[in-house]
């Protein structure tokens, strides 16, 4: 059996959001709060993997108007680049691409 942990739970989950938070490497985080790297890596990967919603799990409300968003700015942008690419073509009489 494992000798209890000296750090709280609120520690650990702290810990891990000031990680996750942070644009600096895991390693760098854990020097700061005096942790083993190694020890806060377990602690970011276990907080991801109950965390993380299943595969076939649906979408959240947010999560679909974000990709019905991105979906609607892809066609526009592909509606932009078939126009560009017929302007050229008119333009010069033929296609400086190669497909």
């Amino acid at each position: 059996m494992a000798p209890p942990s000296k750090y709280s739970p609120e520690f650990k989950e702290e810990a891990v959001q000031i990680a996750l938070r942070s644009s600096e490497t895991i390693s760098h985080t854990a020097r700061e709060l005096e942790l083993n790297p190694e020890t806060l890596r377990g602690w970011v990967k276990k907080h991801q993997k109950h965390n993380e919603p299943a595969v076939d799990a649906p979408l959240r409300l947010d999560e679909r108007a974000r990709l019905k968003e991105l979906e609607r700015r892809n066609r526009e942008l592909e509606m932009e680049v078939s126009f560009l690419k017929k302007a050229v073509l008119d333009s010069t009489g033929q296609s400086n691409s190669a497909g």
